[in-house]
C-alpha cells in the first residue's frame, strides 16, 4: 500500500457525467487542436505538466516542494514530455528532482526531446532504467512512462521501470493514465502502475471506466489543457461537453472507484 499524504483542495465533478474519450479519439482530439486551432503540442505538453507539477505539490507535498525527493519516469513521447514540464517545475521551487528514462534523446519524439535539453540545461540529473535500482524511495513517483497510445503490455525499459515504482513504499501520481492501463478497453497490461492518483487530461479516456480499473487509477483528476469546447463537436457521436472547468483548471471526481465502474 503506498502512502498517503495531505489532500489538494480542488473543486469536484462528478465525471461520469462527462464523455468519455478512445484512444482514437483523442489522437484527433490533438490532431485537430494542431491542424485546426493551431494549438501546438509544445503547448499542451506545458499546460499538462504544469498542472501535474501543481497537483503533486498540493497533493502530495502539503504545499511545498522544498527538501522533497522526487523521481520523475519518462516514456520517450508526449506523456514522458509533460512528466518532464513537471520535473522542471518541481526542481524550480525546491525540489531535489531525478528524471529516469526509458530511452536515449536520439529515440524520443522531437518535443519531448526538447523537454529533456531543457532539464540537462538546468542540471537535473538524468537516468537510464539500469541505474533505476539505486534510488532510494523517493517522496513521490511520477508516472510519465506511457500514456494513451500504449499499444499491448509494457515491455523492456518501460516494463522495467513500472515494476520498479510498484514495489516502492512511495505514492505514485500517472500522468494521463497509469503506464500499462489501455486507454480504450481499461485492458490491464502485465505490469501496469498501481497509482495512488492519475491526473487525466482533456477529458477522461474511456478506459478508466472500466470494471477493474479503478484500483490501478486511484484518486482520480482531470485537468484542461485548453481545449476550445467547440472542438468536440467535430468529433462524431460525442455528447455535449458540460463546464467542467469552470470553477478551476484541476477537477476531483469524488470516489473514482464507485463513479467510474
Amino acid at each position: 500500500m503506498h502512502s498517503q499524504a495531505m489532500r489538494g483542495q480542488f473543486p469536484h465533478h462528478d465525471l461520469h457525467t462527462i464523455p468519455a474519450l478512445s484512444a482514437a479519439q483523442m489522437r484527433e482530439v490533438d490532431r485537430l487542436m494542431v491542424e485546426h486551432y493551431h494549438i501546438e503540442l509544445l503547448q499542451m505538453m506545458e499546460l499538462a505538466g504544469r498542472h501535474l507539477a501543481h497537483l503533486a505539490r498540493s497533493r502530495f507535498l502539503a504545499g511545498a516542494s522544498a527538501g522533497t525527493s522526487i523521481v520523475v519516469l519518462a516514456g520517450k513521447g508526449g506523456n514522458g514530455g509533460g512528466a518532464c514540464v513537471a520535473a522542471r517545475r518541481l526542481a524550480a521551487w525546491g525540489a531535489n528532482v531525478s528524471v529516469v528514462v526509458t530511452h536515449p534523446i536520439e529515440q524520443i519524439t522531437p518535443v519531448a526531446a526538447q523537454q529533456r535539453e531543457t532539464l540537462f540545461h538546468m542540471g537535473i540529473p538524468i537516468l537510464t532504467s539500469d541505474e533505476v535500482a539505486n534510488i532510494q524511495a523517493p517522496t513521490l513517483i511520477i508516472d510519465g512512462v506511457i500514456g494513451y497510445q500504449l499499444q499491448g503490455s509494457p515491455r523492456n525499459d518501460a516494463a522495467r521501470l513500472i515494476h520498479w515504482m510498484n514495489e516502492q513504499p512511495s505514492p505514485i501520481l500517472s500522468l494521463d493514465l497509469p503506464s500499462g492501463l489501455d486507454a480504450t478497453t481499461g485492458a490491464v497490461g502485465d505490469p501496469c502502475a498501481r497509482a495512488t492518483a492519475t491526473l487525466t487530461l482533456a477529458l477522461p479516456k474511456s478506459g478508466l471506466r472500466a470494471a477493474g480499473a479503478a484500483e490501478y487509477i486511484g484518486e482520480l483528476y482531470l485537468a484542461d489543457i485548453s481545449v476550445p469546447p467547440e472542438l468536440y463537436t467535430l468529433l462524431p457521436d460525442l455528447e455535449a461537453i458540460p463546464a467542467v472547468f469552470q470553477h478551476g483548471e484541476i477537477v476531483q471526481c469524488d470516489e473514482p472507484a464507485k463513479t467510474l465502474l
